[in-house]
């Protein structure tokens, strides 16, 4: 039996701020939701999180199912808050201690730890160990003891081999060593890391398992670390990109949010960002700073830059952009056009139909071959309720033109530029509203007083 207990409880006093610091996001997501979705991959028996009052607002948002959640209060250590969560747990196999603010940590490295025979601390060699517990090893190399930073001495902080925290403890053994834990050390708290003397003491073997990576390990205690881990955790994801032949303007100037999946021959410029599932087809061209969220764009398709795209679908051999805005619910089909300043929300757009300059379309159903002039705006909201355009294939609509729904322009019909259109325009025919123009003979501009 596998438990898992995620330590987060932590204040992050230095992140100045009322969130809770495993609330903070990497990538889109919490600190705790990252290390929550690597712990649910080893498939644990039980999966417990120790927080403070401070997390419970993020229950919700983290999903709780299968989730058991122990509130620590007052804090009195990493030893208490596991002592706290032990009620809940298998008393057989193995408990894998994580923390909520170590959110790189990978479930490939978490498996080499899980030996119910041993005491297993993940260790890390660091050029600057300053805050971090030191290994403390005898003249054969074998572990003795952890000491704090705080509590260590010189020679001791000199060491650089440190503790990342993370330990898997065998159950039958983790009731009895936290029982005699004790607190006389310079914070007065009750230290997990006092554990590895009881095993040694008890002749149980104590081991150390490096993680496959350096990054793993490394935790947030400021705005300051946030930033520098969701560099480095972009910058492996564009890393994975390139090597499945993405082409990747610059892999310091993307960020993906979410699951990005890619086809052949997939081009992406500099500073876009990817949210939630995005897919782009074979060799789709994203230009300069785009924002994608739940987007799949098909093959041949090109975004130019500065285009924003939430919940859509786009065809093959499309071309978006630049500045175009594609709102939720929106479906453009093979060989659409939408161009600089066109926003789209919650509309179907046939095949080879274009919007090219400045305009909205919103509720409406456009057809295949429609070209759509530059300033046309559909009316689809009369104050209460949203109301629907239908545009049927082969239309032409004039620039600066009104369509207040509900309203159907019939098949193969012209709508005069500036029309104001209240009724179904018929098929094949033009339709237009205009007011006659009037000029004013004799008729002067008002002149500026002098004061």
């Amino acid at each position: 039996m596998l438990n898992i207990v995620v330590l987060a409880a932590g204040k992050g006093k230095r992140m100045h701020s009322h969130l809770p610091k495993v609330l903070h996001k990497l990538a889109g997501r919490p600190l705790l939701q990252h290390v929550l979705d690597t712990a649910r991959a080893l498939k644990p028996s039980k999966l417990c999180v120790v927080y403070n009052h401070g997390v419970s607002a993020g229950h919700e948002q983290l999903g709780s199912a299968g989730l058991i959640w122990v509130k620590q209060e007052p804090q009195l250590g990493t030893g208490h808050a596991l002592k706290k969560a032990l009620p809940y747990l298998d008393k057989s196999g193995v408990t894998l201690v994580l923390y909520g603010d170590v959110p790189l940590i990978t479930a490939g490295t978490l498996k080499r730890m899980l030996k119910p025979d041993r005491l297993t601390i993940m260790t890390a060699e660091l050029d600057d160990a300053a805050g971090y517990g030191r290994i403390v090893r005898d003249d054969y190399g074998n572990i003795s003891r952890i000491v704090e930073h705080k509590d260590a001495s010189q020679s001791e902080r000199e060491i650089r081999e440190v503790n990342t925290g993370i330990m898997a403890i065998p159950n039958s053994r983790v009731q009895n060593w936290l029982g005699r834990l004790g607190n006389k050390n310079a914070q007065r708290e009750y230290y997990l890391t006092d554990i590895v003397a009881l095993a040694i003491k008890d002749g149980v073997k104590v081991s150390a398992v490096q993680p496959e990576h350096f990054w793993e390990t490394l935790g947030v205690n400021s705005k300051s670390q946030l930033a520098q881990l969701e560099r480095l955790y972009q910058r492996e994801r564009a890393k994975q990109l390139l090597e499945r032949g993405v082409t990747v303007a610059d892999p310091e100037r993307i960020d993906i949010r979410g699951e990005l999946i890619c086809g052949a021959d997939v081009d992406i410029d500099i500073g876009c960002v990817f949210e939630g599932v995005v897919e782009l087809g074979n060799k789709v061209k994203v230009g300069a700073h785009c924002v994608l969220k739940n987007v799949k764009i098909a093959a041949g398709t090109e975004l130019l830059p500065y285009c924003v795209i939430d919940s859509a679908q786009i065809g093959r051999d499309c071309r978006v952009g630049p500045y175009s805005r594609i709102r939720p619910g929106t479906v453009l089909e093979n060989g659409v056009h939408i161009g600089n300043f066109v926003e789209v929300k919650n509309s179907r757009i046939g095949n080879r139909s274009k919007a090219n300059h400045l305009s909205y379309i919103g509720d409406a159903t456009v057809g295949k071959d429609v070209n759509i002039g530059a300033g046309t705006i559909t009316c689809n909201y009369d104050g209460a309720n949203k109301l629907r355009t239908v545009i049927e294939d082969g239309v032409f609509i004039g620039s600066d033109t009104q369509l207040v729904a509900p309203v159907t322009v019939r098949k193969g019909a012209t709508i005069g530029a500036g029309t104001t259109l209240t009724e179904d325009a018929p098929a094949g025919e033009l339709t237009l509203s205009r007011v006659k123009q009037v000029s004013i003979r004799g008729w002067k501009r008002p002149v500026k007083k002098s004061k």
